[in-house]
């Protein structure tokens, strides 16, 4: 693989207000990709990188970015685990769209705050499908997944994409907006199971667990279930939360993800957030395969590490939902 620049990438590029704004899929994922992870090995000391950045944003380019070569002279051997499993093998497998990918990256960068790739991936993301509104609505929801010093950390990344693409405030998600149909007899019961348990360890967790996440964050409209969810389980595999993963996979599940998709999730993140990560993750999502196979996927809910009820009570009201609806069975 030859010296690859990020003037290589321009050269193919179309552009909108000086920005990249349609990378062919086949070259991005060939040659961009590689660059940004190459990114790891940024030497450069911190305020002369900020002031280079912001000397390119006034000619409307995006900074400078490592090549293959800048890695080989580091690593040989990492430049062709980039060049081939990585670019040539994970990227091109089909268990996974190249959005589910970006999805599924961007979301175990932000869970990690690994900020130096996300510039690339999020650029790459919008180029994969994810719209503008998508990717600001899963930075906040990781706000509440990962942290909100992560969610801050996207903020800074996204904020100059979206300057450089032209993304006004009229594309994103707006604070408050119509928010998805709740049952509401199965909130209640959620809500009073939660509090009867943990209620008197922690009664503002508890509270605001149902205001802002169950009746709130996981209702809005801006990222279809599906998305969300697979946003929340890349997050919790990518950060080693296994004790969710067990809801959270079936609720995806529920919402439309494949099992065949789940597994690749698995194996994409092994890259991302290293193999002990996907490891770790793999008996719980073993488990949750089993049990759907089986048939007992409605009392998942039962097996969250914040206890709902033995019997699975609250799945009575399950066939209630689809996909387009939210699923509140859960504590977090």
């Amino acid at each position: 693989m030859g010296q690859i620049t990020f003037s290589d990438v321009v050269a193919k590029t179309k552009t909108v207000n000086g920005a990249p704004a349609d990378f062919g899929r086949r070259f991005i994922i060939k040659t961009g990709l590689a660059a940004s992870i190459l990114a790891l090995w940024q030497t450069e000391p911190s305020w002369a990188l900020e002031k280079r950045m912001s000397d390119n944003k006034k000619h409307d380019t995006l900074p400078a970015i490592l090549t293959m070569n800048d890695v080989s002279a580091v690593s040989p051997a990492l430049a062709h685990y980039t060049a081939e499993p990585l670019l040539n093998g994970l990227w091109k497998r089909p268990e996974l769209s190249p959005r589910d990918r970006s999805v599924v990256t961007v979301a175990a960068l932000i869970a990690r705050i690994q900020s130096i790739e996300m510039p690339y991936h999020f650029a790459l993301a919008l180029d994969n499908g994810v719209k503008p509104a998508e990717l600001s609505e899963i930075i906040t929801h990781l706000a509440f997944y990962a942290g909100w010093a992560n969610a801050m950390s996207a903020v800074a990344i996204a904020r100059d994409i979206f300057h450089q693409r032209g993304i006004g405030i009229d594309q994103l998600p707006p604070a408050k907006e119509k928010l998805l149909l709740l049952n509401e007899e199965v909130e209640k019961q959620r809500a009073t199971q939660v509090s009867n348990n943990f209620g008197a360890v922690s009664p503002g967790l508890v509270q605001n667990t149902t205001d802002l996440l169950f009746r709130d964050l996981w209702l809005r409209p801006a990222l279809a279930p599906r998305d969300r969810s697979l946003v929340t389980v890349s997050a919790l595999i990518a950060n080693g939360q296994t004790g969710q993963i067990t809801y959270h996979l079936g609720r995806a599940m529920d919402n439309g993800l494949t099992q065949e998709q789940a597994s690749e999730v698995l194996t994409h993140i092994a890259f991302y957030a290293g193999w002990p990560c996907a490891f770790s993750a793999l008996p719980v999502v073993k488990d949750v395969f089993e049990k759907r196979r089986k048939g007992h996927h409605a009392n998942f809910q039962s097996r969250s590490t914040i206890a709902a009820p033995a019997d699975g009570s609250l799945s009575a009201n399950h066939h209630r939902y689809s996909a387009s609806h939210c699923h509140p069975r859960t504590y977090d």
